[in-house]
């Protein structure tokens, strides 16, 4: 296993005998652990419980292979997770660096994420349901298969359905191949609790639940300052006003989605900015000109008069 070489033997004679201890500090910088977890501070406002959770996996994972090396562990554990929480609380990302970690400390050889929903694995016709299913888990092999709204799967009203078949076989292979293989099942909370209550296979392979909570209005702000820092754009001292008062006035509307609805929403405002600076360009204009947010870019929002409780359309 990768990082064995970092394996302290502290017996006389160094080229005999069991490996008696090992050096975890040394493992988790050279592993490059510290990078993955540090990335993920970076990138996440924010979810502290969240983060919690993951550098307790990392810990976990440290220690199993340490122990493995000790001869004090013979099978892999079992890795299998699920993340719960509303759309837009970074489940995919963390995937993402959860795949990558896995990949670092050797529980996977490949370190890739495939993300899938229902559609990718249930068929439409009988017989046509284990090809599709078999050939998403051949894909994901060697890392992390992310099954979103995972609880679409089973669908006990309809007797035709062919989800149990995609359930049945992802059962076997979350058993049989789990040295090879993370299964990360995600959706909304209440909906992957009566998933779990219907679905016993599921929750007795599932060692990890991991509960991402919604972002506060401070920390969805944060994060559309960092997004739009990424594009090389700033917001004025009126527009940071502004979209302070937007947040907590588009959290009451309907579909709100966290980071995503903030990611929308940007997008809407920097249409309108390109459209305001063109319309008032006479000449050369600057760059702080093409890169400032001004207050009406995001106060002409259909959220600041009533949004979609007024005329029903979606509103970012």
């Amino acid at each position: 296993m990768a990082g064995e070489s970092d394996i302290v033997d502290h017996s006389n004679d160094a080229s005999s005998g069991p490996v008696t201890a090992v050096d975890l500090k040394k493992e988790f910088e050279e592993s490059g652990v510290r990078e993955v977890l540090d990335e993920l501070d970076r990138v996440l406002i924010g979810l502290e419980p969240v983060k919690t959770r993951i550098r307790e996996t990392a810990a976990l994972l440290l220690v199993e292979r340490a122990r493995k090396s000790m001869g004090l562990a013979n099978e892999t554990p079992t890795l299998h997770m699920s993340f719960s929480g509303n759309p837009g609380t970074g489940k995919t990302t963390v995937a993402l660096k959860m795949a990558d970690l896995l990949h670092r400390l050797g529980y996977v050889r490949k370190g890739h994420l495939v993300t899938v929903t229902r559609d990718d694995l249930v068929g439409q016709y009988i017989g046509h349901t284990a090809p599709k299913t078999k050939e998403v888990l051949k894909k994901a092999m060697g890392g992390v298969l992310f099954i979103d709204e995972a609880y679409y799967l089973y669908r006990p009203e309809n007797e035709r359905d062919y989800g149990q078949e995609a359930i049945e076989i992802l059962l076997q292979v979350m058993e049989n191949n789990r040295d090879d293989l993370v299964v990360i099942l995600a959706g909304y909370s209440d909906k992957m609790d009566k998933f779990f209550e219907s679905n016993p296979g599921f929750r007795s392979r599932i060692a990890h639940h991991i509960t991402f909570p919604d972002y506060s209005d401070d920390e969805l702000f944060k994060i559309a300052e960092l997004m739009l820092a990424e594009q090389n754009y700033m917001l004025s001292d009126r527009a940071k006003a502004a979209l302070s008062d937007y947040i907590p006035l588009r959290r009451n509307q309907p579909h709100f989605a966290n980071a995503r609805s903030v990611r929308n929403a940007l997008d809407r405002v920097r249409l309108r900015q390109a459209k305001r600076v063109f319309d008032g360009a006479d000449g050369a204009v600057d760059a702080a000109t093409l890169s400032t947010i001004e207050e009406p870019d995001i106060r002409v929002s259909r959220v600041f008069s009533g949004g979609l409780d007024r005329d029903q359309n979606v509103s970012i």
